[in-house]
């Protein structure tokens, strides 16, 4: 089960993607693509990513508790779905034009749909457990929720896309030692025969 860092490793494995897939055109630099928010002023990068959602996902019953290793239990992974905006930096000094950023989000939005899912144990080598991949799709949202989002941190809407990844399953950090048993009777006896104690 995925380690709380679950969500940074989502994000960093989209900055990695992009970087790898963007360079040198049309992002002269991997440096150029960066985790960040819109409201950060005077930072010198083109792409940004900014998560700017988490949301726990509906869920089916669960079991209270699941098995980890031969003593230990824990609660059940929960799953999120994390929202992100992919967006062109406006104070960039690059100098860009209307043209340049439409193919940028062009290139960003076709390396997505190529890439568009990564199992967990990709992105934390040590999990021994299958778990669903984390698929990153469009998000479902209207022109005027996207307003929102950028209203949210005081700058006017600008082209952007906007992406979620679900599901993240989350490990629980609360786990429980159960006793081994230590000892253990056994009696025999035969069919229709009385159990004596």
């Amino acid at each position: 089960m995925a380690d709380y860092p679950i969500i940074a490793d989502v994000s960093a494995y989209i900055v990695r993607t992009l970087r790898e897939k963007m360079c040198p055109e049309p992002i002269p630099s991997p440096n150029n693509i960066e985790i960040s928010s819109p409201a950060s002023q005077d930072v010198d990068y083109i792409v940004g990513l900014y998560l700017y959602d988490i949301r726990e996902a509906v869920q089916l019953s669960t079991p209270n508790y699941v098995q980890r290793g031969r003593v230990q239990l824990s609660k059940p992974p929960r799953p999120y779905e994390l929202y992100y905006m992919v967006f062109i930096n406006g104070s960039s000094q690059m100098g860009l034009k209307a043209p340049d950023i439409q193919k940028i989000i062009g290139r960003v939005a076709q390396i997505v749909n190529d890439n568009s899912s990564v199992r967990p144990n990709e992105l934390q080598s040590w999990l021994d457990t299958q778990e669903p991949p984390i698929v990153l799709s469009q998000a479902k949202i209207s022109l005027e929720e996207k307003v929102r989002v950028w209203q949210a941190i005081s700058k006017p809407y600008q082209i952007s896309l906007f992406y979620k990844a679900a599901p993240v399953m989350l490990s629980s950090g609360e786990i429980i030692t159960t006793p081994r048993v230590s000892e253990a009777e056994f009696g025999l006896y035969s069919v229709g025969e009385e159990r004596r104690e």
